[in-house]
This record gives structure tokens, sequence and C-alpha cells, in this order.
């Protein structure tokens, strides 16, 4: 039986003003701005959002960091997995949150990080779905140079004994590690600068939504793999006929990607979930729209009854495992311009946090 379950929520820095968001969405512009304005666009969709005990926060303030990991930690989450930012030649994005939390020494919560390694981009849907593109600011990769400024510039993250490890290495993950073409250098650079700084090494994971390119990733460096199947429904839970079917309502009734979450949950989860170097997703729920509009995917419905019997699915896969790799990362803590988060709503208020809290309490026995 489990005795500890190591759940690590995925956590978004981008509520606060940059210089950058200024410039590309107007002035103030943080992730509350796609929240607030978010419409309803059809019967029974829940928009918009709107933030219960924690407000439409400022994570420029350490009161609020520090009211989120109370709130993590009193229901179960180990730590949080910050969406880190790192373009080549320096440039970083939304970072002062992170740097803060490193520097201060608060709060006294575990975390790691993600290296989101993508091109931002403007995407932008017309009244028929369709999205335009325009870069913003392009992912590069720039070779040793760049990536030895990059390990130091993380160094002390690496080094801080809130940093969550996996075989005594803090845990690093890649967004898109297949679209990284020197990702097995970067990794065996990293390894030999880690164990220069007196680390035993890092402990690589690689996020990907397809479990069939595990061998793949694998094959370049990475320890494990963090498989989120956020669309396996979509894309392989549903007959010919009911794909047809959702295809003509959504282009007479002008609607999103409108499916059940007890349907989209069932793909949540898959057998390859309790291998020793597969780290599974739990997902709340998911509501895109505030970003994307007609453009985006939404699940209906995602009670925290049913929510309870996704994590409890997923504790079930990896209960056997060594206690260090007991891990599943949630998806994700506050992700509210996808409608993707564990804080609490006026809605819901604390009950998805209740619910993960008891379901965690019957099986950490």
């Amino acid at each position: 039986m489990i005795t500890k379950a190591r759940l690590i929520a995925f956590y978004l820095p981008q509520f606060h003003p940059i210089p950058e968001n200024d410039e590309w969405w107007g002035k103030g512009f943080t992730e509350w701005t796609n929240v607030g304005k978010a419409k309803r666009l059809f019967r029974g969709h829940e928009q918009p959002k709107i933030p219960a005990d924690l407000g439409y926060y400022d994570l420029r303030l350490k009161e609020t960091r520090k009211a989120q990991a109370d709130l993590a930690r009193e229901h179960g989450v180990e730590g949080f997995c910050y969406w880190h930012y790192w373009f080549g030649n320096g440039k970083r994005l939304i970072e002062q949150p992170f740097n803060e939390v490193v520097n201060s020494g608060e709060p006294d919560f575990p975390f790691c990080l993600a290296w989101a390694n993508d091109s931002w981009m403007a995407k932008l849907w017309n009244s028929e779905g369709t999205c335009v593109k325009e870069t913003l600011q392009e992912q590069l990769y720039l070779g040793d140079e760049d990536y030895i400024e990059h390990f130091n510039a993380l160094l002390p993250a690496f080094k801080d004994k809130r940093y969550i490890r996996v075989e005594d290495k803090p845990l690093f993950m890649i967004y898109k590690p297949l679209e990284f073409p020197d990702v097995t250098r970067f990794i065996e650079l990293w390894q030999e600068l880690a164990k220069q700084n007196g680390l035993k090494g890092i402990y690589f994971v690689g996020q990907t939504p397809n479990i069939k390119k595990r061998e793949k990733i694998l094959s370049k460096g990475f320890d494990a793999v963090n498989v989120v199947r956020l669309f396996e429904y979509v894309r392989y839970g549903r007959s010919l006929t009911r794909r047809a079917f959702d295809k003509i309502k959504r282009k007479v009734f002008r609607l999103p990607f409108v499916f059940q979450y007890k349907d989209a949950m069932k793909n949540f989860v898959g057998t390859e979930d309790s291998d020793l170097n597969v780290m599974p997703s739990i997902v709340p729920n998911w509501d895109h729209t505030p970003r994307s509009g007609l453009g985006g995917h939404v699940y209906l419905n995602s009670t925290p009854e049913l929510f309870g019997k996704h994590v409890e699915q997923v504790l079930e896969k990896i209960k056997d495992k060594p206690d260090d790799k007991r891990i599943a990362f949630i998806k994700s803590w506050n992700e509210w311009g996808e409608g993707n988060y564990l804080e609490p709503d006026l809605k819901y208020g604390l009950s998805h946090l209740e619910e993960l809290k008891k379901t965690l309490n019957a099986f950490e026995k």
C-alpha cells in the first residue's frame, strides 16, 4: 500500500506585469486580463472563472506566495514546479516570482523547475476558430556557452534545500524535449556541470502528450517522462460517428470544442503510468476559451467528486514505485487562463483541494 505520494503542481508565474507584456498586450497585462474578460460562449458554459480565497493576486507579493504554499501544503501537495523561461543569450521572462522565492528563502515549500522551451506566440482566433500566429519571443538554442550560462543562473536554486530531488538529484523538466535539436549535448553538459558543483547530477524529465514517444525521449538522455494525456480522449477516445456528430454540432451552433470531463478523464490515465520511468499527470479541469475563444477546448462538469476518482486512479498507478519516484504532476495549480487550476474559485471553493486531501489520506495509511 502507498505510504506517501509525491504530488507536484505546475505553477504559472505570469500573474504580475512585465515590460514585454505591456508592449505586446497593453499596459498592466497579466494572466488575469484574459481571465477577467472571458465570455460565456454557450448555455451551461461557466465563464468567467472567479478566484475565491486568494483573489486576483499579484505574485510580486511575498504574502501571496506564502498563502499559496500554505494552501497547497495543507491539502497534500508536496511542492510547486515553476514554469521557467530561458530563450537564449540570458533572455528570461516572468522570472521575478521564482527569483524572489530563491533569494528570500520564503516560502519554505519545496519546488522544482520545468523549462518551457517554446517560442512565445501571439495566437489570435478569428470568428471561425482559426488560429493566426505571430512570434513574440523566439526560443533559441545557442550551444555550450549559452547552456553553461543557463546552468549557472539556476545553480543557486539547484543547491537550495527546498529543491525537489529524485535519486538525490534536482529534478528538471523540459517541456518539448524532442524540439530541442541539441538536447543530448545539453543534458551531458549539465550532468558534468552538476557534478563539478557538488551535485550528484540532474534528474531530467521530458514532458510528452504521447506515451509512444517515451523511448525516443529516454534515448536522448532523459531519466523519465511526464505524460500529459490531456487530449487523449479528443484524439482517440471517440468513435467516428461521435467525431462527425461533434464536428457538425460545433459548426452549426458556433461552439468551441466541448466535451464532458467524465468522458475525458477516462483517457487521462494509461497502463504505462505504473512504469518506473513514467510520471503521470492529474488534471483537475480545463477550459482554454479565455485565451482562445471558439478555438478552445472545454471539459464541462469537472466536479470535485469526479476529480477525486481521477486522483485515486493515478495513485493506484504509482503506489508500488520506490519512495522518491512515487511522483505525479498536477496540471495545474494556477493556470486560470486555461481553466486549469486547483486554487479555490467561487463555484467550488476549496472542494477540489479537500477532495485531493481526502483521497490522499485514504491511500497514505
